[in-house]
């Protein structure tokens, strides 16, 4: 019943020159109305039933969240399983970790996350679910850049992170490596290619032991969490690493050739506005610093963080 009700919307927006997405809006109403359903066929569900001669005049249409894939790449976010904070005692402002069964400096309510929730952080059953959600809505997935979210990737044991980029790359390629090397090598003459994956890190864990290991990992992209560049903010929130350490991670990320993009959070406590432009201004024009992208989280109060506590008292 289903499969003749989308031939039936099908059929007849084959029969207009040119159609639209409001062409595709109009119809599925229309076709609804006539058998009485309660909902109208979803995109994903007609894009299901297309011909091969068919998608080059309605996938166009009927693809959803073009930008998903507008440059030609996938952009695919794989959570890592909840890890202890490298320090001590997180960060002031910092949720989440395993005490609340998400990663280090996460709600747990973030897509990428919830995703990793639901096959618990099995990197390679994420991949799967997100490339089979982005092609049932019309994307065209051969070209695959791996996001590895979840905190500091270099300080959860060596084994387990090549395991996690093995098992993602395995994913990709659709074998079953035998090794990090072996996925590797799969990875550079698949049919879906991986041309690029992202860590996230501390400035203190970016020493050159560790972007010599990102290296043979295959990683192409750090964004480390450098939030602001003041000592004094640093030592405020129990950042556990100074400036000096932003500006030698940045030189040695950038020696490896690796790309460099900074998570900055303005408001956080002890600073404000102004302080906050100044520091910005000076990440983009000093030669210490100046990364190839930013990423901007302002600092938010959450509930289980000391921030928290301190807003209460």
């Amino acid at each position: 019943m289903n499969r003749r009700i989308n031939r039936e919307i099908i059929e007849i927006l084959n029969e207009i020159p040119r159609p639209t997405t409001k062409d595709v809006s109009l119809t599925k109403r229309k076709i609804a109305e006539k058998h009485h359903l309660k909902k109208t066929p979803s995109n994903s569900e007609l894009i299901s039933c297309l011909k091969s001669h068919e998608k080059s005049k309605l996938l166009p249409i009927f693809r959803r969240k073009i930008t998903r894939t507008i440059s030609g790449v996938a952009v695919v976010a794989v959570m890592t399983k909840p890890w202890p904070c490298p320090q001590k005692q997180p960060c002031a402002y910092c949720p989440g970790g395993p005490p609340y069964g998400v990663p280090q400096s996460y709600t747990g309510h973030e897509p990428a996350a919830m995703r990793g929730l639901q096959s618990s952080f099995d990197p390679y059953l994420q991949i799967k679910d997100r490339t089979h959600q982005l092609q049932a809505i019309g994307h065209n997935v051969d070209k695959v850049e791996l996001i590895v979210m979840g905190g500091t990737f270099p300080s959860t044991p060596i084994e387990y992170q090549e395991t996690f980029i093995k098992r993602c790359l395995d994913a990709i390629t659709e074998q079953q490596s035998s090794s990090l090397d072996e996925a590797k090598a799969y990875a550079a003459t698949s049919r879906i290619r991986n041309v690029g994956i992202t860590v996230e890190t501390r400035p203190d864990w970016a020493k050159l032991e560790h972007v010599n290991h990102m290296l043979h990992m295959g990683i192409t992209r750090v964004e480390l969490g450098v939030q602001n560049i003041h000592d004094d903010i640093y030592t405020l929130v129990n950042r556990g690493h100074t400036v000096q350490d932003v500006i030698e991670a940045t030189r040695t990320l950038k020696d490896a050739g690796l790309k460099v993009a900074y998570h900055l959070m303005p408001g956080m406590p002890g600073s404000d506005f102004q302080r906050d432009l100044e520091a910005y201004r000076k990440i983009f024009t000093d030669a210490n610093f100046k990364p190839d992208m930013i990423k901007i989280y302002p600092c938010l109060v959450l509930g289980g963080t000391r921030l928290h506590d301190w807003w209460k008292q």
